[in-house]
């Protein structure tokens, strides 16, 4: 059945990837006091480069171009490599929920370079939108931090949406042309191999471990990264880059959910403020423009 008998389907798979998304700014939160950020980091990716290799071979081997791989090292080296380690690092400093709501930053710079390299289209709600999300963001980095988060925290948050932004914008192409699964096997593969110097901080770190925080990170390398990131990839195939990275602005209500609920931890009062003004942002940006009425004009 083509995709345009079930549109559903993209919906549902934006839904799937948000909810394992702000699971895993609690288990990164809960797992910090345990594993470095660049062990982690490997431990989630060898996870999911397994579960995902053994899934897409099954299906077939791909055979990317030239021009392919390079989209699909950037991807692996700015997504899989640079956003976890940076994200890890920044959940040391900062609580889940803010963490989530500080990278909502990413569909600002996703925006802005899908215009200026996908061709889509920069209408006005879209930049009033951003405008007011970005907003939202800047107060929630400026919050009062309660006496644990610092500067050091939101830069690192900061750079992980960069890095995301980034690899979002080249992946839109890759997808059009390979399967969403393969693109996500190969750029965690990627990603894997970018984090191998951290192999030694990993076996140290899973020899005092608890089983169930291997457990956690077991999670986080098959459902947050193996599933999410291939649900997100074939959404991006039926979706624009800006319209699904705006999506994301959801990830911060149900990440403070989970932490408050898991970790009993919350984010400063301000960084609420600047989440309702992120999400109002999120509500005007997806207004379409108005299809001007065509007159006919007397013959």
């Amino acid at each position: 059945m083509p995709i345009s008998d079930r549109p559903w389907l993209p919906l549902a798979a934006v839904a799937t990837t948000l909810l394992l998304w702000a699971s895993a700014f609690v288990a990164i939160r809960h797992l910090g006091h345990d594993f470095s950020a660049g062990a982690l980091s490997l431990g989630r990716l060898l996870v999911g480069s397994l579960a995902l290799g053994a899934v897409a071979v099954s299906r077939g081997l791909p055979r990317p171009s030239g021009r392919d791989w390079l989209g699909l090292v950037a991807i692996g080296a700015l997504w899989f490599g640079v956003y976890n380690v940076a994200l890890n690092q920044g959940e040391h400093h900062v609580d889940a929920g803010t963490s989530a709501m500080l990278v909502q930053v990413s569909p600002v710079l996703i925006a802005v370079l899908a215009t200026l390299f996908l061709g889509e289209q920069f209408t006005q709600w879209l930049g009033a939108g951003l405008v007011l999300a970005f907003g939202g963001v800047v107060l929630i980095a400026l919050a009062e931090p309660g006496g644990h988060n610092d500067f050091a925290g939101v830069l690192l948050c900061l750079l992980a949406a960069l890095a995301y932004s980034i690899a979002l914008v080249v992946q839109k192409p890759l997808v059009s042309r390979l399967s969403a699964l393969h693109v996500t096997w190969l750029a965690c593969t990627v990603g894997a191999v970018v984090c191998l110097p951290f192999a030694g901080q990993l076996v140290d770190a899973a020899r005092d471990a608890s089983g169930s925080d291997i457990w956690w990170v077991v999670y986080l390398g098959l459902f947050p990264t193996a599933v999410a990131f291939t649900t997100y990839a074939f959404a991006l195939r039926h979706m624009t880059a800006s319209s699904l990275g705006i999506t994301t602005y959801l990830v911060p209500p149900l990440t403070i959910a989970m932490g408050w609920l898991f970790l009993g931890e919350t984010p400063p009062a301000m960084a609420y403020v600047g989440g309702v003004l992120a999400l109002v942002g999120v509500a005007v940006a997806r207004r379409k423009p108005r299809a001007r009425k065509v007159v006919p004009q007397p013959a």
